[in-house]
């Protein structure tokens, strides 16, 4: 399959990319829902959990316009590593080395304690390239808006809003690639009276 799909900078719309393939979208969706089929949301219905990388990739090509096909494979595909016996050298060989680099970057190490890769989030997410902040963003959106939904089965109110407070510490790294994303973020963080943090200038861990 062609990877010759147009690099972004940090300056590029996304009006200036191209539209991406649909075999290799179909591909992506494919490849996850294999590695996804036996594994369930943490929602009351269980819901499938090949449901939340499509709604991720979703939300970035119907509400925030992106057409990037590396940035929307990438999401389709960011949980694999992370989530499923998927290696980042099988990404890169099936997907391409670009692919595979913006997984790695939405990608937490998982051998690490849970409070330490929340403080790793905060303090790189900044520093991400382009294409991971639109997957982190459009992630982030997906979670957020099933946590207001409904709460994940032995999550506590405490708990709930923690990860509401730490989310918008997070997503206050990810503002400025997409208008869009940024205006979506910012209403869920104005409906939880965390718009402070949302718009802080700086993270901090």
């Amino acid at each position: 399959m062609d990877r010759s799909a147009p690099v972004l900078s940090a300056n590029q719309g996304i009006d200036d990319v191209e539209v991406g393939s649909l075999p290799r979208l179909l591909e992506a969706v494919n490849f996850a829902a294999e590695k996804h089929k036996c594994q369930r949301r943490k929602d009351p219905e269980a819901t499938p959990y090949i449901n939340h990388p499509i709604g991720v990739a979703r939300i970035l090509s119907s509400e925030a316009g992106v057409s990037d096909t590396i940035a929307l494979e990438a999401a389709i595909l960011h949980d694999t590593v992370e989530d499923t016996d998927t290696s980042f050298e099988e990404l890169e060989t099936v997907f391409g080395r670009p692919v595979a680099q913006v997984v790695q970057e939405c990608s937490d190490d998982k051998l690490l304690p849970a409070a330490e890769r929340k403080r790793i989030q905060i303090l790189h997410t900044p520093h991400a390239s382009v294409r991971a902040k639109l997957v982190k963003s459009a992630d982030k959106i997906y979670n957020l808006r099933d946590l207001e939904r409904v709460h994940p089965v032995g999550w506590t109110r405490d708990r709930v809003d923690a990860y509401f407070l730490w989310s918008a510490q997070v997503c206050s790294g990810l503002r400025g690639v997409n208008a869009n994303l940024d205006r979506l973020m910012a209403e869920i963080f104005d409906r939880q009276g965390l718009t402070k943090v949302y718009l802080a200038a700086e993270n901090s861990a």
